[in-house]
């Protein structure tokens, strides 16, 4: 080989590690703000980075993930939003009330996109849905706003229904007070009675059950809640092992042994997100992006469990099903 080839072989292998390392400190970075841990949202994480992909954007490739998560401690949020601001990110995805204040509290600057299941408007996140203004917009998956729903589908389910117990997480305070006020307002016009049990640790939800042994309710109502989702199997569980219909959010519950939920497949909200971040990546702005609000709802019914509470589910609800899991 001759010397000015050589040389000129040896400066490109040079230049390979320089170019390895300009492209990394120019690549974006998101940042995803969680209330709760990754434990058992493989399904959710798969369709962010499935919208990612959709708008173009691949981790690793030319984007990476920094992931917060406060693992069920809700005063950790401010925080973590604030160590993801530190990291000069270019986009937050916040998802849960508590995350999005989080986030909001640490920038004015940094788009967020958020995933909510309460009204954006009513809780001060954005002036309007059509124009969010500022760097804030997101995703309502409309998880609150389906509360009496899910208690008209219960009642169907469970006809002789007339107290129902609700569990909550006082941890999250503004979405639990807003469940509760939907609910209760449901359950009147529904001449039904509300029992309100709390949780926010794995053995206050044993606690909260161990009163159904002396008080059995008709039903459970499980709020929707982040940290509810983590322990989907310990709820399914106990509520099977108590005899107590039990109606949840999203259709995780009833894949874990739950008997049925009625809410927006939070996986492809999670999606939409993904999306929305990566077309913020591509330059546009927060503004300039309508708050989306989720249009795909589903009914999920275990058959199974119904079976084993002595249920029969009416060719009604069978009809109405998006998914019957035998």
């Amino acid at each position: 080989m001759r010397r000015r080839a050589f040389i000129t072989l040896l400066g490109g292998a040079a230049a390979w590690p320089l170019a390895a390392r300009a492209q990394q400190a120019v690549m974006p970075v998101i940042g995803l703000l969680h209330p709760t841990s990754p434990d058992m949202l493989a399904n959710r994480l798969r369709g962010f980075r499935q919208g990612l992909k959709e708008a173009g954007f691949v981790e690793d490739e030319n984007v990476a993930i920094e992931q917060r998560w406060a693992e069920n401690q809700m005063d950790r949020l401010p925080e973590l939003a604030a160590a993801l601001v530190r990291r000069q990110v270019s986009v937050i995805a916040a998802f849960g009330s508590a995350a999005v204040f989080a986030a909001k509290g640490a920038t004015t600057s940094i788009p967020i996109v958020f995933g909510i299941g309460d009204d954006p408007v009513g809780l001060g996140l954005v002036p309007s849905l059509a124009r969010p203004v500022g760097n804030v917009t997101g995703i309502n998956w409309f998880t609150n706003e389906l509360v009496s729903k899910r208690l008209e589908l219960l009642r169907e389910l469970v006809p002789a229904t007339a107290r129902v117990a609700v569990l909550a997480n006082p941890a999250d305070a503004a979405a639990t007070q807003t469940t509760l006020r939907d609910v209760t307002a449901a359950a009147r016009a529904m001449g039904l009675q509300i029992q309100t049990l709390n949780a926010s640790t794995v053995r206050e939800i044993r606690t909260a059950f161990a009163t159904f042994t002396r008080e059995p309710p008709d039903a459970l109502f499980v709020a929707p809640d982040a940290f509810f989702l983590t322990r989907r199997m310990q709820l399914a569980h106990l509520a099977s092992r108590h005899a107590i219909p039990a109606t949840y959010s999203t259709r995780d519950f009833v894949e874990a042994g739950g008997l049925m939920s009625y809410g927006t497949n939070i996986s492809d909200a999670w999606r939409q997100i993904g999306v929305y971040a990566g077309r913020i990546l591509n330059g546009t702005r927060p503004a300039d992006l309508p708050v989306v609000q989720s249009s795909k709802f589903e009914l999920v019914i275990n058959a199974e469990t119904a079976w084993m509470l002595g249920l029969t589910v009416s060719d009604k609800l069978l009809v109405a099903a998006d998914e019957v899991i035998e």
